[in-house]
């Protein structure tokens, strides 16, 4: 490994482990945040899609500031407000606070991902970028990972409150190290209204709206689940207790981690052996919506299930840079967002929007189980008809 990537890639990932660990903490937390404000599916769902709505809003600016003023600024600064959030979430006293809270921490760290994509995109070449992405991708499974069981060990000890006063810690110090990335300054800083109109240009392109169907309902639908409702199915349809859920979702998030691993590693190799990039994110999602649906008609073992769901479904990742081989290396910031609006968009309206279906079919008398079970299933044949729409002939011959 060069030493620019050691200047790199730890700095960045320290901020994604946080950005995902603070994405899934609350599956863990839902019985603790339930019991203390009365929250019914919906509000629980609300609530904890709050964090991909301040996520998705501010990708579109997000990508216009990474190409103008650089990723380790962005960041730098966007840290510190996701810290202020997690320190609001800690002491709310109701949930109107908390929605507020976990809204400023999405948007707090939204650059996490992309500063680091963008940044990587600037120090090294194209064909590096899947493996190092991937780098990242390990970072957030292992905060993935932080999220399930230690969180569970910890809630005794600090309680809900006090591990949001611990992110709060832990993000700033992660700010605090960045200060010792370095940043390669802009060849030339187009207009405002120039950047803007490359923004219009991307979301215009065909080859975009390839993708853009898949990340926002399968890549958005795995966030939403494992983000919340992993818990909650395994405990209601499952019947398992929250120390045995949490382990399956540790389960779960190792399997990502390891998905993740493989990419940045293998991919290199693989491509050698004719197995590119593509072929991988078309082969990944495939096999990750067979698990999906194992979990869901209950034909696969709970733990096998979810750790095929978190290790398939990792491949979803490849899209970024996929896509942004499609579009000029100066447009990276941009393109990358532009993605990352949809797939956030989706994460939050999938997550709330599970919670409201969960709840309309238990109206109709429909128990909770089952009425997870069938609000899973319509994601599911949802995520099935977009990637049909990725993987069509038409849809290769664009790209």
């Amino acid at each position: 490994m060069s030493a620019m990537w050691w200047r790199l890639v730890p700095a960045y990932a320290s901020g994604y482990f946080l950005s995902y660990a603070l994405r899934n903490v609350n599956a863990v937390i839902s019985p603790e945040l339930t019991a203390s404000f009365a929250l019914s599916d919906a509000q629980l769902g609300l609530l904890t899609s709050a964090y991909f709505l301040g996520f998705g809003l501010f990708q579109l600016p997000l990508g216009v500031l990474l190409d103008r003023f650089g990723p380790r600024r962005v960041e730098q600064a966007l840290l510190l407000v996701a810290a202020a959030g997690c320190a609001l979430f800690a002491s709310a006293q109701a949930w109107p606070q908390l929605v507020l809270a976990r809204t400023a921490v999405g948007l707090g760290v939204s650059a996490c991902l992309m500063a680091s994509f963008k940044a990587f995109s600037q120090w090294f070449h194209v064909d590096r970028l899947p493996a190092l992405n991937a780098n990242i991708m390990v970072a957030g499974g292992l905060g993935a990972l932080s999220a399930s069981v230690p969180v569970a060990w910890l809630l005794p000890v600090l309680g809900w409150r006090g591990i949001f006063w611990l992110f709060a810690l832990l993000l700033a110090l992660s700010a605090l190290g960045l200060s010792r990335v370095p940043e390669k300054p802009a060849t030339a800083v187009p207009h405002w209204r120039e950047q803007w109109q490359v923004l219009v240009g991307i979301y215009r392109s065909p080859v975009f709206w390839r993708y853009a169907p898949q990340g926002m309902v399968i890549a958005g639908g795995m966030m939403a689940v494992q983000g919340l409702w992993l818990v909650p199915w395994l405990m209601a349809v499952e019947e398992f207790s929250r120390a045995q859920a949490a382990q399956i979702a540790s389960y779960t998030a190792l399997a990502m981690l390891a998905g993740h691993t493989f990419i940045a590693t293998a991919s290199p190799k693989l491509a050698q052996w004719g197995w590119s990039a593509m072929r991988l994110l078309r082969v990944g999602v495939g096999l990750g919506l067979l698990a999906e649906l194992g979990l869901i008609t209950q034909t696969l073992p709970p733990a096998w299930a979810w750790a095929c769901f978190g290790l398939f479904f990792s491949a979803t990742n490849v899209a970024y840079s996929q896509l942004s081989r499609a579009f000029d290396a100066s447009w990276s910031g941009r393109v990358n967002t532009a993605l990352n609006l949809v797939v956030f968009v989706g994460a939050f309206s999938l997550q709330w929007g599970l919670g409201g279906l969960s709840e309309w079919w238990q109206a109709w008398g429909q128990s909770p189980a089952q009425a997870l079970v069938y609000s899973l299933g319509l994601l599911w044949l949802a995520q099935c008809a977009t990637y049909v729409w990725f993987i069509r002939p038409e849809a290769k011959k664009a790209q």
